[in-house]
């Protein structure tokens, strides 16, 4: 029988490139494609280097192709934000992905992008593939995007400057605080470019989601209604998710770590991270430390040296190897490394997350809360203190704190204040002490949820079930017609 072949093409940053890593081998694994995945890379992140050349290693199911960035010399300003930088890379790489398409030996009949990605569905056109969008994000988020092309028609003025929440049809509202960076700023080249994604997403063939019918029912229910956010969206919208990387052979340094992980008590350690591209100002690091040293837990903390202007500083740095030798004793409160010497590990600048966050004596997670960080401690039960930095994380902090119920939040955004080190200690308190711990229970609640819908006969595998029979039906359907 003929093996149906899907390319799945990725814009630069972990946050992307992981998930759909993970989708290409479900497809290939349990429903038998030919699957490539065309990874565009920033050439300058140490964890996403990692991330795919273990990939490139290990994964036997899927082909990896890796798609370096155009010369973007004289298209962007240096200070360009992260949403329009992703924008330019994917339009300028165009050219590429096609080339790379042209020269595969069978040529797949299908091509799945992520939101950043969506200007090469006209190469799917061109070929008669099929083309879907994955949004490596949750479905309160997608309907955001999707509706702003009509927010931007209703609302007059600066969307933070509104005073009252705006209304998603079928959907939890959106304050005015949280909305995505793009937002932030009407008259930038930035908020245009979102404002295309918003509208492009109508032009797939279907919308994949990764998250899950029983975490997400109401917004999944609006966005399929023709009554409420589906009348905006014309395509069948798919729940596939948790998408997230499974646990990787530990490298030498995680080794250790894990030797005193072993050695302390269960759920008695708080990880700490802000993703592979957040980092943290000068006062908010130091206000970590004096508030991780309040709080008397014991940790594990990824550093990074604190920025001096943005906190997505560190998504397209070009510097990731110079500053991991850095001493973090030049950047913490003085004599912090030897006070928690025996309380807390620092690990400079990335670690093996997954790994760590499955042990069962790591208890709680202060997080940037991008969604795939997210969604590897909600698929590990372990409850978030929620540290929102950019992008739609404000709004993620949110879901999680107010409505799932597995993390705390600041009274008061990081953006807006600079956290105390009382506060940051109070919500670690929240998180890993006291018995009963609802928080901790919701979060155990929801790690068995996602297994169940990803499990054979679960509601995420059906989904991905329903998408990869009408690939097949409509690749053999192209077939007959030649």
């Amino acid at each position: 029988m003929h093996q149906p072949h899907m390319a799945l093409l990725s814009s630069p940053g972990l946050g992307h490139l992981i998930p759909v890593i993970e989708l290409g081998k479900l497809l290939s694994v349990h429903f038998n494609f030919k699957v490539t995945i065309l990874a565009v890379t920033s050439q300058s992140s140490e964890a996403e280097s990692h991330i795919l050349k273990s990939a490139i290693s290990n994964i036997n199911s899927c082909d990896i192709l890796e798609i370096p960035p155009a010369d973007l010399s004289g298209l962007l300003e240096d200070e360009a934000a992260i949403v329009e930088r992703l924008c330019v890379v994917m339009r300028e790489t165009k050219g590429a992905v096609r080339s790379a398409l042209c020269n595969m030996a069978s040529p797949p009949s299908v091509l799945i992008v992520d939101i950043f990605g969506y200007e090469c569905m006209s190469i799917a056109e061109e070929f008669r593939m099929l083309k879907y969008i994955f949004v490596a994000s949750n479905a309160w988020f997608f309907s955001l995007v999707l509706y702003s092309p009509i927010l931007d028609k209703q609302v007059q003025g600066p969307f933070v400057d509104q005073q009252e929440p705006f209304q998603l049809p079928g959907c939890s509202p959106v304050r005015p605080r949280e909305v995505v960076d793009p937002m932030l700023d009407r008259n930038t080249r930035q908020y245009q470019e979102y404002l295309g994604i918003g509208t492009a997403m109508h032009s797939g063939d279907a919308i994949l989601l990764n998250t899950w019918e029983q975490l997400q029912h109401k917004e999944l229910r609006s966005l399929r209604d023709e009554n409420l956010l589906g009348g905006q969206l014309k395509v069948p919208v798919y729940a596939i998710g948790p998408s997230v990387r499974p646990p990787e052979p530990p490298r030498s340094s995680t080794m250790e770590l894990l030797g005193w992980l072993d050695q302390q008590r269960s759920e008695s350690v708080v990880y700490v991270s802000f993703g592979s591209g957040g980092t943290l100002s000068y006062e908010e690091t130091f206000e970590v430390a004096w508030g991780l040293e309040l709080s008397q837990l014991r940790f594990i903390w990824v550093v990074r040296p604190p920025h001096r202007g943005h906190a997505d500083s560190a998504f397209f740095s070009t510097t990731t190897g110079n500053l991991a030798s850095e001493d973090p004793s030049n950047y913490l409160p003085e004599g912090f490394t030897d006070r928690t010497r025996s309380t807390g590990k620092l690990v400079p600048q990335w670690s093996d997350q997954v790994t760590i966050l499955r042990h069962p004596s790591v208890g709680g997670f202060l997080s940037h809360c991008g969604w795939s960080s997210a969604l590897e401690s909600i698929t590990n039960g372990v409850p978030m203190i929620c540290w929102p930095l950019y992008a739609e994380q404000r709004m993620n902090a949110t879901l999680l704190a107010e409505e799932l119920g597995v993390g705390v939040r600041p009274k008061v955004l990081p953006a807006e204040k600079v956290m105390g080190r009382e506060e940051i200690a109070r919500m670690l308190g929240d998180v890993m002490k006291g018995k009963p711990n609802p928080i901790r229970d919701r979060a155990r609640e929801l790690k068995e949820s996602a297994a169940m819908a990803m499990k054979r006969g679960g509601s995420s595998y059906n989904d991905l079930d329903l998408v990869a029979n009408l690939c097949k039906a409509t690749c053999h359907h192209l077939r007959q017609s030649f």
